[in-house]
């Protein structure tokens, strides 16, 4: 098979691949698994040299990444530099941190000696979408090789330029050879990497399909899974909030990556007395925001990083005005070429729509009332995902506390929006996914957490 990748923005096809076969796929996990052997025994200063390298070499050419992101799924090229700076930063972040975090943990028993070792497992499959094509292989990358273990990437099949891209930073930054794989591969292919024998772990961000057919294979296997999943994420906008503040904040949160972030705000849950200045203001900030060329500086939302995707979105949009939403902004495909999608928002939405109980892949806001505090967490929560969440209100004590016991997600935020962070645990519970990345509760994912008993 050919893979093709074809700049969004243009249509253009930018390069072809040829799908790896049966035995380059097996050549390269055997590669790999010799590795292992060698790696694992690699003192944490060795790898945090390596990982301290990779780091450099992300920002030293962090312009020429963020033109490859640009033409393989359009992200507007400021926001390129950004992830391959935070790219950067969780390199850094292990480097400095793992060999702290994986420190054996004394446990005073009967023995003369009890503790807990922190081990590598192995090699660890990375399934990954292309919409941070660099950022959400390095959160899991970073600390599962300084971890000891080593890694192989499935990428989409749309940014394999990418995944070579990063497999080269590796082994430029004095990695082993094997110890971090790309496999050009198509998912008819991901069944029987998952049960390879040499495989021990799987890690996947994708949809929430995606996550529950990895998740069957890899249960039947046996084998150890992540899974970051999809998200409809509610922002609840309390009476009391500071009402310019956050509208910047909420915008900003629904069009980075042009809308196509799993922790994008998607539902905006605004108290009634609110809701008439809340949406007057959303769709003037909305309204203002430039989309163009992903290549142009001033770009603020490129196109959808492919087209079936965003024709995709606007079936949900068409399908949510006829259930009885009403578009005041947006909402029609522009002419021209290129998978370009305006900024849309769409009020009056209610349960049994797309808009309210599907995740909205794109520049597409959901604005919904609630009639009281009470009323608005219990919309929030009605959702199959829970992955990200955020409250906006004056009172952060109130704030704090809807955040901590009410809503239900594994990242919840009070007037901010909601961010992955290298120093914080990263996740998802109900169909948003389960396990966490970064922190030392990600590094410890892919860990035989052992016990040791010495009489």
């Amino acid at each position: 098979m050919i893979f093709q990748s074809i700049n969004p923005a243009t249509g253009e096809v930018i390069k072809e691949y040829q799908e790896m076969t049966s035995k380059q796929v097996e050549d390269i996990l055997q590669d790999s698994y010799q590795t292992y052997q060698e790696w694992r025994r690699v003192s944490f200063s060795q790898r945090a040299t390596c990982m301290a390298k990779a780091a450099q070499i992300l920002r030293n050419r962090k312009d020429e990444y963020a033109r490859l992101m640009a033409m393989e799924m359009g992200k507007p090229i400021a926001q390129g530099r950004a992830e391959a700076e935070k790219c950067a930063w969780v390199c850094e972040y292990y480097a400095e941190n793992a060999e702290q975090f994986l420190q054996a943990e004394t446990v005073e028993t009967d023995a003369s000696r009890s503790f807990i070792a922190f081990q590598p497992l192995g090699m660890v499959l990375a399934i990954m979408p292309w919409n941070f094509p660099f950022w959400q292989v390095f959160r899991f990358a970073a600390p599962a090789l300084m971890a000891g273990n080593v890694g192989v990437l499935k990428h989409a099949s749309n940014v394999f330029g990418c995944a070579l891209a990063i497999e080269d930073i590796f082994r430029q930054a004095g990695f082993p050879e094997h110890a971090f794989r790309s496999l050009l591969i198509g998912s008819q292919q991901v069944n029987r990497v998952i049960e390879h024998p040499l495989v021990k772990a799987v890690t996947l961000t994708g949809s929430t399909p995606a996550g529950s057919a990895v998740a069957q294979k890899a249960g039947a296997m046996i084998k150890k899974t992540v899974l970051e999943l999809g998200g409809s994420d509610p922002y609840v906008i309390l009476e009391d909030a500071d009402l310019e503040a956050t509208v910047a904040t909420c915008v900003n949160s629904r069009l980075i990556n042009s809308g196509q972030s799993c922790i994008a705000a998607k539902r905006f849950i605004v108290l009634e007395p609110l809701r008439k200045q809340f949406e007057t203001m959303f769709v003037e900030y909305m309204r203002a925001r430039k989309m163009g060329d992903p290549l142009e500086e001033d770009t603020e939302i490129g196109p959808q990083a492919r087209h079936d995707l965003r024709d995709d979105l606007h079936r949900q949009v068409q399908k949510s005005i006829q259930q009885g939403a009403t578009c005041v902004l947006g909402g029609e495909i522009p002419p021209g070429t290129g998978a370009f999608y305006p900024p849309t928002v769409l009020s009056n939405v209610t349960t049994g729509m797309p808009a309210h109980d599907e995740e909205l892949f794109g520049p597409v806001a959901a604005i919904i009332s609630a009639r009281d505090e009470a009323d608005a967490i219990r919309i929030a929560n009605d959702s199959k995902f829970g992955l990200g969440a955020s409250v906006f209100t004056r009172d952060t004590a109130k704030g704090e506390r809807i955040a901590t016991y009410e809503l239900e997600a594994g990242n919840c935020f009070v007037n901010a929006f909601v961010k992955s962070d290298p120093r914080l645990p990263f996740g998802g519970i109900k169909e948003s996914g389960y396990g966490r990345e970064l922190s030392h509760y990600g590094i410890k994912e892919f860990v035989n957490i052992k016990t040791v008993y010495v009489r």
